[in-house]
């Protein structure tokens, strides 16, 4: 399975930025899996919530405003929230099976299906974070990151070496590189650009803002910095993994450049996943001599958890099912057949790449005046498999309007009015101390976000609705005749200054009479 990468001649260097090594493949793919399941474990705090029919989105309002024909959903099957939990069940345990590398391929496959089942189910509260999870999953389909450091691999011979070359890995390094592009490319407004100024407003953004931002956001200058700093690390820096002198060298920036760059993310804005699946993301770029001084601080580990393993085994009862599965070829596939399969899938590759480069040089020509370069109907397959994509984060300029919510709700007995955003307090419109904090997740911030767009204001009567129905489900709640949804608009101006909050109401409520 491991096609050996040439060292000499012309194709030989042609190949090398797109040269892997098995053991980063495995670290990518062990990382993958652990975000899945960290992801799966944020999500089923909202399984009736965000999943279900009692929830903000029933089956019926997703398939009318938030699917095209070609997409599908497993999880939009039941609107009951106990269907969804089975399904979060299956998917945590084809996630953890792909973590220790248990029947890796079909774990993948089974993976990325419910992964695309679950996206599909809300695409109301996805990010950017999520199609980089999504395509991870879809390219590993057609990796080898079974190969090494997996409960499969133990039955198998060690490979001879660890090099590995094939259309798969050079569709999981173009990738990279065009989510960095591409996130670039469409950062053309003047703040990025020209004026300095992205940062400045992203950290004005109280939705977003974390402490270190908060502590950076006094300082122009730095922030002035920054903005071109985070720019043209984005646009530049992608090109360093194709350079074919210094491969590891070169990876080794990347990589540490990026870590840095996903850290600074993190600690200064609230982005859920999204840095944590670019981390992971980059883990297959490790290099030969990272992963030779890893593996050997790793042996002895590895070894004495081989030992109590075995211990354990020892010791546990033995039990025989009742019967046995064994599916067996009646004879191995020849050679000229291996190289059949190999060349029918690299072409598959091949072919979704260049679409998946025709879809990201759309998305970046749509903002030119000449349009988009990818007609309509030829976005069925990038929909029905979802290898669509966009890394539009910030872009192409970032949001002025910033504020917060209040759901305010008026009592039937005494028409007091008071705060559900703020455990039924009266209500009050001044700006919360952590805006941040009015939020269960990042899940729930970019659903708020979404449901401000005049375009999404069908979606407005279910949530107001949702939230009038699990308040009345607590008896000690004092009961409501009428919700408001209110949103404080506070719109971010140049020089440390902010227009006065507006206040919009933006779904009204009644609670049926009896």
């Amino acid at each position: 399975m491991e096609a050996r990468a040439g060292k000499t001649g012309f194709w030989g260097v042609l190949k090398r930025p797109f040269v892997l090594d098995l053991r980063a493949l495995a670290l990518l793919r062990m990382a993958t899996a652990a975000v899945v399941l960290l992801d799966l474990a944020i999500r089923s705090t909202d399984l009736e919530a965000l999943y279900s029919n009692m929830g903000v989105l029933p089956v019926v309002a997703v398939m009318e405003h938030g699917w095209s024909p070609y997409q599908f959903s497993l999880h939009a099957g039941s609107g009951l929230w106990q269907a969804q939990a089975v399904l979060f069940a299956v998917a945590a345990g084809l996630a953890g099976a792909l973590l220790v590398g248990y029947h890796t391929r079909l774990a993948t496959v089974g993976s990325w299906v419910l992964l695309v089942s679950l996206q599909n189910r809300n695409p109301f509260i996805g990010q950017g974070g999520d199609d980089l999870l999504r395509m991870l999953l879809f390219w590993g389909i057609f990796l080898p990151w079974g190969r090494v450091w997996t409960w499969d691999a133990r039955a198998r011979p060690a490979p001879t070496h660890y090099a590995y070359f094939s259309a798969a890995t050079v569709a999981y390094v173009v990738q990279l590189a065009l989510l960095y592009w591409c996130t670039a490319l469409l950062k053309n407004g003047p703040e990025w650009t020209r004026d300095g100024t992205a940062l400045y407003y992203a950290f004005s953004l109280d939705q977003l803002l974390l402490p270190l931002g908060r502590w950076l956001y006094p300082y122009p200058a730095l922030l002035r910095f920054l903005t071109f700093a985070t720019y043209y690390i984005e646009l530049l820096l992608p090109f360093a993994l194709f350079l074919p002198v210094g491969v590891a060298r070169w990876r080794l920036l990347v990589v540490g450049v990026l870590f840095g760059f996903q850290l600074g993310i993190s600690l200064t804005l609230y982005v859920g996943l999204f840095f944590l699946v670019n981390m992971a993301s980059l883990l297959g770029l490790l290099p030969a001599g990272v992963l030779d001084g890893l593996a050997r601080r790793l042996r002895p580990h590895a070894a004495r958890a081989r030992t109590r393993a075995t211990d354990w085994r020892t010791r546990l009862p033995v039990w025989q099912a009742p019967w046995r599965l064994r599916l067996e070829r009646t004879r191995p596939p020849s050679v000229g057949g291996q190289r059949l399969a190999r060349a029918v899938r690299d072409t598959c590759v091949a072919v979704v790449l260049a679409y998946v480069c025709w879809w990201n040089l759309d998305d970046v020509a749509v903002l030119r005046p000449a349009g988009g370069l990818m007609a309509e109907p030829m976005r069925w397959f990038g929909y029905l498999f979802r290898v669509d994509q966009h890394w539009g984060m910030f872009a192409p300029t970032v949001f002025k309007d910033d504020g917060w919510y209040v759901l305010e709700g008026t009592t039937a007995a005494t028409g007091r009015t008071l705060d559900l955003n703020r455990a039924g307090a009266a209500v009050t419109y001044a700006k919360p101390p952590s805006v941040v904090a009015l939020f269960r997740n990042d899940r729930w911030r970019k659903y708020s976000e979404n449901y401000l767009f005049v375009h999404n204001a069908w979606m407005r009567p279910y949530y107001c609705n949702y939230l009038l129905r699990i308040w009345h489900e607590t008896p000690a709640h004092p009961r409501l005749r009428h919700l408001s949804v209110v949103y404080m608009k506070e719109v971010s101006l140049p020089d440390y200054r902010v227009a006065p909050p507006v206040r919009e109401v933006l779904c009204d409520c009644e609670l049926p009479k009896p």
